[in-house]
């Protein structure tokens, strides 16, 4: 990892705030859109549909903080990376879907999936040197 604050340290906080901040910005639409979303989780036959809109908020605006900032980045990598793959088969099920709805949620599942992808990787980086520009708490 650049660590040195040259071009690639530069690039890599790029990646950081756009995969966090987004990360934390759709968390954060967990809770001013709870109610909508509070339906579609009900629908999905999630248990407890508030709470797991609520907790899932939560989740991604802590892990996405943590990887924008560089504060307890593993652990909020490895936050993100298991809400993601145990969420994303559930709430995104395109291949039982009805017909109308299928491609929605297949575009969903595959942006899941890279998400998760992308989690890993900020997982990995944040196993080994100091991140550049960082708060670099719990690194």
């Amino acid at each position: 990892m650049v660590v040195d604050g040259g071009v690639g340290a530069i690039a890599f906080l790029l990646a950081r705030v756009l995969f966090g901040g987004l990360l934390a910005f759709q968390g954060f639409n967990h809770f001013t859109s709870a109610d909508a979303m509070t339906g579609y989780a009900e629908a999905n036959g999630l248990p407890a549909p508030r709470l797991g809109v609520l907790g899932s908020g939560a989740v991604l605006v802590a892990g996405g903080l943590g990887i924008a900032l560089g504060v307890f980045p593993a652990i909020a990598a490895g936050l993100l990376a298991g809400f993601l793959l145990v969420v994303t088969p559930i709430m995104h099920d395109f291949w039982a879907a009805p017909e109308d709805q299928r491609q929605s949620e297949q575009t969903a599942f595959i942006k899941n999936v890279e998400l998760f992808a992308g989690a890993l990787v900020f997982l990995v980086l944040a196993l080994g040197e100091p991140w550049a520009y960082a708060v670099n708490v719990g690194l």
